[in-house]
C-alpha cells in the first residue's frame, strides 16, 4: 500500500500532481491535509489548482517549519493522505468581543450531527489560526456542546513572527483568524506531552485580561516576573533583555489536578503587564517554569509509552507531530532534532511528520477536557 505520508522538498507541480493521482487511483474517496511552512505560502495556490484538477478535498494549514525525514523543514510541503475525506468545517471569525461562544455553538452542532451519526471512535482535529485571541475559550465553549463524544487534538498555525496572516486552506479559500475542524473517524486520539515539571511556589494572577497577565499577588506583573526570575534561576531580566529571556522562562498555570499549562511570555507591554500565548483565566495560579525544569527524555518516554498504550504496537505506523516553535528556541535547534530522532528511534514508526506550531491541543487524559498549551508535542497516528 502506498504511504499515507509524502514530503516533497520543493513544491513543484508535476511532482505533487503525480502524488495525488497515484494515491487517488488506490483511493477514489480520498483527501489530504497539506502542510505548508511559511517560506512556502505562494503555493497554497498551487495545490489548491492540483487538487481542484483530480477532484480531490484538500484542507491544510501554513506553519512556521516542517517536521520531515527526522528535522524541521524550511521549503517544500507535507501531503498526508485520507483513505476517505473527513467532515471538515471552517468556523466563522473568531473575536474576543464574546460572540466566539455562538461560533462555538454552530460549530459543536454540526460536528454533534456527524458524531450521531458515526458508529467508531471520532477525534476532532482543529487547526487554529495562532492570532485568535480566545483558543482556550473555544476549547471551553467547544466542550460544553460536544463533552467527551469525542477525543480532541490540534495545533495552531501562521508566521513564527506572529504577524497577522491567512494560513488555513481548503481547496478554494484561504483564510485567517479562524479554525478548521476536521472530523477523523476510526480515530484514537492524540497525546500531549511537554516534561515540564511543578516548582514547589505559586503565585496568584491577580489581575489578567485575555492572554495578558497585569498584576501578580497585587503588584505588577514585570516586577513580580523580574524578581522571580533572578530569585529562583539567577536570571537578572530587564526591559531590555526581556525578549531574549521570555523563551527560556515561561509561565505554568498550575490546575487542581496539578497538571501545568505553559504559557510563554511574547508581549512586554508599557504598563508592565506581560502578554502570552494564550490565555490565563483571572485568579491563576502561576509558577516560574525554567530550562533546568524540562526534561526531554522523559517527554520522549512519556510520549512513546502514552502513544503504543492508545494504539497497539505502532511499529511501521506513521506519526503525525506537532512541536511547538517556543519550544524548539529554549533548546536550541541541535537538542530539539535530536528530541525528534529520539522519538523516531524509540517510536519505531514508518514517518514523523507534521509542522513546528504555535501552540497547542490536547488533553491530559483520554477522552478528557480539551486544553491550549505550549512547548508541547503533540502526537497521534496517521
Amino acid at each position: 500500500m502506498p504511504n499515507a505520508v509524502h514530503y516533497l522538498d520543493t513544491v513543484e507541480p508535476d511532482r505533487a500532481r503525480a502524488v495525488l493521482l497515484a494515491w487517488k487511483t488506490r483511493f477514489p474517496a480520498m483527501g489530504v491535509l497539506a502542510l505548508l511552512p511559511e517560506s512556502e505560502a505562494p503555493a497554497v495556490a498551487t495545490l489548491q489548482s492540483l487538487a481542484a484538477e483530480a477532484d480531490i478535498p484538500i484542507f491544510g494549514g501554513i506553519f512556521p517549519a516542517l517536521i520531515a525525514e527526522q528535522g524541521f523543514r524550511n521549503s517544500g510541503c507535507l501531503l498526508l493522505r485520507f483513505d476517505e475525506a473527513p467532515f471538515a468545517v471552517f468556523s466563522d471569525p473568531i473575536t474576543d468581543d464574546g460572540r466566539h461562544a455562538a461560533v462555538a455553538e454552530r460549530i459543536g452542532a454540526q460536528i454533534a450531527a456527524q458524531v450521531a451519526a458515526a458508529d467508531d471512535e471520532c477525534t476532532l482535529f482543529m487547526l487554529f489560526d495562532a492570532m485568535v485571541p480566545v483558543i482556550g475559550s473555544m476549547l471551553d465553549a467547544l466542550y460544553l456542546e460536544l463533552a467527551d463524544r469525542v477525543h480532541y487534538a490540534g495545533a495552531s498555525a501562521g508566521s513564527e513572527s506572529f504577524q497577522p496572516m491567512p494560513c488555513l486552506f481548503d481547496r478554494t479559500r484561504l483564510l485567517g483568524n479562524r479554525a478548521l475542524f476536521l472530523l477523523l473517524r476510526n480515530h484514537h486520539g492524540a497525546i500531549l506531552e511537554h516534561g515540564y515539571c511543578l516548582p514547589e511556589r505559586t503565585y496568584l494572577a491577580t489581575t489578567t485580561e485575555g492572554n495578558r497577565i497585569t498584576h501578580i499577588d497585587w503588584r505588577p506583573a514585570f516586577d513580580v516576573y523580574c524578581e522571580l526570575a533572578q530569585a529562583h534561576y539567577g536570571v537578572a531580566i530587564t526591559r531590555d533583555n526581556f525578549y531574549r529571556h521570555a523563551v527560556h522562562l515561561p509561565f505554568g498555570i498550575v490546575r487542581a489536578n496539578h497538571n501545568i499549562l505553559v504559557r510563554i511570555p511574547t508581549t512586554l507591554h508599557e504598563d508592565g503587564s506581560i502578554g502570552c500565548v494564550g490565555e490565563v483565566p483571572p485568579h491563576s495560579m502561576l509558577t516560574l517554569l525554567g530550562g533546568p525544569t524540562v526534561d526531554t527524555h522523559d517527554t520522549v518516554d512519556a510520549l512513546v509509552e502514552r502513544v503504543s498504550r492508545l494504539n497497539g504496537d505502532v511499529a511501521g505506523r506513521n506519526k503525525l507531530l506537532f512541536y511547538c516553535a517556543g519550544r524548539r528556541l529554549h533548546l536550541g535547534l541541535p537538542d530539539a532534532e535530536s528530541e525528534l530522532c529520539e522519538l523516531h528511534r524509540r517510536s519505531r514508526c514508518r514517518e514523523i511528520a507534521g509542522a513546528l506550531s504555535l501552540g497547542e491541543i490536547g488533553a491530559s487524559t483520554l477522552w478528557g477536557y480539551p486544553l491550549f498549551h505550549n512547548a508541547a508535542l503533540v502526537a497521534a497516528l496517521w
